[in-house]
């Protein structure tokens, strides 16, 4: 019994997991998480991160040491003979060189890398906002879908009472019974509409879920939210939409930023013309060992060849040195590189204009589909009212014996139009109103 129960309970939790809503705000903070387009910005940015490092450990020295063994066999020449020469060597140095000036080039290489990390953080905000976009996009279209199924299943209702109003008439015989077969054959299409828009439910939460990138999309869901009919105004103009837009979309700054790493690349590339200073220093010592004898000195004076450590503590050695090098003529490469440099910076600067023209153009045709989608909302709310009205004459004369139910099938299809236009304009206009409210710096929330 006890084995059941948690059986039972597994699946409770399992079931109480799959019934989780997300949320707008949810979709959006696990798609930027997530996305592999923004992770693989992020490693971008991380390497940027790394060459700013990189640039501001070129102040510290640079230390290096090395040992080196040294054997030889064999006769060298002494004067008009020659002499056995079997010889052991060892050296080991350790040495440092820092530079001293070359007119600023590594400050400057600091400033240019720090503009890039800027660049590559505001490229993976653009990113950010690119999904986040798609996402309330997608999100709203879900919510557009579920009202058309509500929709669709207020028809459903009218056109089954339409049938079963038929099916009594027609069995008491006061109409034909071609009256029943259209009265079911309504009833049947508006079934299969609120199948249809069911199934466009389903097809646009496996798009969000596609978007989200999950694993799983069958048990993916997200909350109702009750759109209001009346639907709020633009809260800034398109000029100051447009002036907040500049000073904060991301793409804006990170092409600001490139401008500015173009410049420090070329004030880099300038130092090249300047004299370059450095230095050095460095200790060291060696061990040498005669492999034929102990002894060192002439025939007539021997001295008894000292052991490894107290030679290399006799033939401790320091060096110091300060070196300068000046260029005279590099086949004119430095200035090659200054000019391709300044073109670059040209680049960008075109490349910042193109990044203000877009978001320019994407202000402009936000605040042109919020006032289209806001009149095509206010002529569809009216068309809606005067298809009802169509509905229930039509309904009514139906009724009375003055019109057939043809009539009553297309006074409904005009009035489910009308709705599903209505519904269609709301949700339009609220997504051009977001993204126009998202160019004024407001978050998305709905």
């Amino acid at each position: 019994m006890k084995k059941v129960w948690i059986i039972v309970f597994g699946l409770s939790c399992l079931g109480l997991s799959a019934q989780k809503k997300w949320s707008l705000r949810e979709c959006v903070d696990y798609a930027v998480e997530h996305n592999l387009q923004v992770i693989q910005n992020q490693y971008s940015k991380q390497i940027q991160d790394s060459n700013l490092k990189i640039a501001k450990n070129q102040y510290l020295p640079s230390v290096s040491g090395s040992m080196s063994n040294n054997v030889s066999f064999g006769q060298t020449s002494f004067g008009t003979g020659s002499l056995r020469n079997d010889r052991f060597s060892n050296s080991a140095n350790l040495g440092a060189d820092i530079l001293l000036y070359n007119n600023g080039r590594l400050e400057k290489a600091i400033r240019k890398t720090q503009f890039d990390v800027e660049a590559s953080q505001y490229d993976v905000e653009t990113i950010k906002n690119d999904i986040s976009l798609q996402i309330a996009q997608q999100y709203l279209t879900t919510l557009l879908n579920r009202e058309i199924v509500k929709i669709s299943e207020s028809a459903v209702e009218n056109a089954q009472k339409q049938y079963d109003r038929a099916k009594i008439t027609t069995q008491v015989g006061t109409t034909a019974q071609t009256i029943l077969a259209e009265a079911e054959a309504a009833l049947a299409r508006e079934k299969q509409n609120r199948k249809t828009a069911e199934i466009n439910v389903d097809r646009s939460l496996f798009a969000m879920a596609q978007l989200l990138q999950l694993p799983d999309y069958k048990d993916f869901d997200i909350e109702y939210v009750e759109v209001p009919d009346q639907l709020e105004q633009p809260l800034k103009s398109v000029d100051e939409v447009l002036t907040t837009a500049f000073e904060n979309q991301p793409q804006v700054k990170a092409a600001q930023s490139r401008i500015n790493s173009a410049v420090a690349q070329t004030e880099v590339s300038k130092t090249a013309f300047w004299p370059t200073l450095t230095g050095s220093v460095g200790i060291g010592s060696f061990y040498n060992n005669l492999l034929t004898t102990d002894n060192i000195g002439s025939e007539f004076l021997y001295v008894k060849e000292k052991k490894f450590f107290p030679q290399y503590k006799d033939n401790f050695g320091q060096n110091a040195s300060i070196s300068l090098n000046v260029p005279i003529f590099n086949k004119g490469i430095t200035k090659l590189q200054v000019e391709q440099s300044k073109i670059n910076e040209s680049v960008a600067k075109i490349t910042l204009e193109q990044q203000k023209q877009t978001v320019r153009q994407n202000v402009q045709k936000a605040q042109f589909d919020v006032d289209a989608n806001y009149e095509t909302f206010l002529s569809a709310v009216e068309t809606e009212k005067s298809t009802k009205l169509a509905l229930e004459f039509a309904d009514k004369s139906y009724t009375a014996g003055r019109t057939t139910i043809y009539d009553v099938n297309v006074a409904r299809n005009n009035y489910a139009n009308a709705q599903g236009s209505v519904a269609q304009a709301k949700y339009n206009y609220l997504f051009s109103l977001k993204l126009l409210n998202f160019y004024a710096g407001i978050p998305l929330t709905l």
